[in-house]
């Protein structure tokens, strides 16, 4: 789990707003769509590891994954939450 301060301090490499921790479902909802080989992170790389953790854009638009703790805050590594739609 991200650092609560950490938290505090860091925001969404794309447009500055701040980030939350994804709930279950949504997470839930990732990793069925990353099952099925159709999510791409904004770099266009396809996403084939399941999300154990990620932080939310404000907005909900964008995923961030968090690896061992430590948040992926590249621009090019954000999820679009639209395709788990």
């Amino acid at each position: 789990m991200v650092d609560k301060e950490l938290l505090n301090l860091i925001v969404c490499p794309d447009n500055r707003t701040s980030l939350s921790p994804a709930d279950g479902d949504l997470l839930a909802k990732a990793n069925a769509a990353i099952d099925k080989g159709s999510v791409r992170n904004r770099g266009g790389d396809l996403v084939s590891k399941p999300l154990e953790e990620a932080l939310l854009r404000e907005d909900g638009a964008v995923l961030y994954p968090v690896v061992d703790a430590i948040p992926v805050l590249l621009a090019d590594e954000g999820i679009e939450t639209r395709q788990f739609e």
